[in-house]
């Protein structure tokens, strides 16, 4: 884990603290089958940060633990630096669960950022886990065709470098696609995989869904 680290940077700190930690991140396959998913979720409502976490099983993608942390947002919106209001109070309630986990599925992006070091990207960096963002709306990328089935992906590409980010993901048939990339210790393939292995009835996967419903709940 990369050495501890002020929380209250300047953004043009923070900015240059990503570019130096997002050399660090690793993608490579996973090493072992994912039995467990943390689920995490921020929802922000005046000016106090609920953030969520939930452990799914992967067999029936039930809840197993649960933990949250509330308290007042320390650092302002500046696009790009989401993880300065999140991470912390994400941090604080992972530290409460009761139940270990094998993958952390966060509610953001991850190498799709302006700097390649979104949400998921720092906090697996962080806790040296293998991790995986999913995200509901793009954030920089474009994708071509998408074909209306579950199941059907299309690379998030930049258009200046080419380079793939992620992937556009249909989680069911004829709904939007959720926005889906590495973090920390996967590759993409098994991004994908994760997402699509945990959704059930509804557009979201379990993990990401499940924290949603529980911050959502903490804010009122």
């Amino acid at each position: 884990m990369p050495a501890a680290y002020p929380w209250d940077l300047l953004p043009r700190q923070a900015i240059t603290l990503q570019k130096e930690l997002a050399e660090l991140v690793r993608e490579e396959p996973l090493k072992r089958p994912v039995q467990t998913i943390a689920g995490t979720d921020v929802s922000i409502k005046g000016g106090i940060a609920h953030a969520a976490v939930v452990v799914v099983e992967t067999t029936a993608y039930a809840v197993i633990d649960r933990a949250f942390d509330t308290g007042r947002v320390a650092y302002p919106y500046v696009p790009g630096l989401l993880a300065w209001r999140e991470i912390p109070p994400l941090l604080r309630a992972l530290q409460k669960l009761s139940t270990p986990f094998d993958l952390l599925m966060t509610d953001g992006h991850g190498r799709v950022h302006p700097r390649r070091f979104g949400l998921a990207c720092h906090l697996g960096l962080l806790l040296d886990k293998p991790a995986v963002g999913v995200a509901k709306r793009p954030y920089v990328g474009t994708f071509g065709a998408l074909a209306p089935d579950k199941g059907a992906v299309a690379p998030l590409v930049d258009a200046k470098t080419q380079e793939v980010l992620g992937a556009a993901v249909r989680t069911r048939a004829g709904v939007r696609p959720v926005y889906v990339s590495v973090g920390h210790r996967a590759v993409l393939q098994d991004a994908v995989a994760l997402v699509l292995r945990s959704v059930t009835r509804y557009r979201l996967p379990e993990p990401t869904r499940q924290a949603h419903i529980f911050s959502r709940r903490l804010a009122g």
